[in-house]
């Protein structure tokens, strides 16, 4: 979880740059209500901490849907590429000790960032949920959560979308290139 709290000016920031995107973007989101989702942000000041991690590092959170289950509201990173704050960086924390003990220039972990956000990152189910409702990652990529019969076998998966068409591939946890970063994902 990030640490500290927002003021109520960070707050009062945070929401109105949320509210507009919502607003921007009802595509993503029939159906929903602005006003709601206002209000269950602001009875959860630990989601705003995270959701204002996710716009700091570019991510442009934006509500992709409702659980089904839960109600809850499903936030996501729509940025058109994979968070320029969160590039340059390998899947999991020994991936990324495993490159910086080698004395390369990888930036940290997807699962170590995630954590520390106090978000999750992105599963194939819900970027193909967010691709089908835009373009994304067309001259990036980013790291999805990794099912662990994949991880098991020493693993990763990554999604991207090329010649029209969304792709998930599979490299080494430890695999870091300049383009890859990750999503992440927020239920509220």
């Amino acid at each position: 979880m990030p640490a500290g709290k927002l003021s109520k000016k960070q707050q009062d920031a945070l929401l109105a740059i949320l509210k507009d995107r919502f607003t921007k973007h009802e595509a993503r989101h029939k159906g929903l209500s602005w006003a709601d989702v206002q209000v269950r942000l602001e009875a959860q000041p630990e989601a705003l901490r995270s959701l204002s991690a996710m716009e700091a590092s570019g991510g442009e959170p934006d509500v992709i849907g409702q659980d089904a289950d839960s109600a809850q509201y499903i936030f996501c990173d729509c940025s058109a590429e994979s968070p320029e704050g969160r590039r340059n960086i390998c899947y999991d924390p020994r991936g990324y000790e495993k490159r910086r003990d080698e004395g390369l220039p990888v930036s940290g972990s997807a699962l170590g960032m995630a954590a520390e956000m106090g978000i999750e990152v992105l599963d194939e189910e819900h970027y193909g949920l967010l691709q089908s409702l835009g373009s994304f990652d067309t001259k990036s990529q980013s790291w999805l959560k990794t099912p662990s019969e994949v991880a098991k076998l020493g693993g990763g998966i990554f999604g991207d979308r090329r010649f029209g068409r969304v792709f998930v591939y599979h490299n080494t946890p430890q695999s870091f290139y300049r383009a890859r970063g990750f999503r992440g994902m927020l239920k509220v």
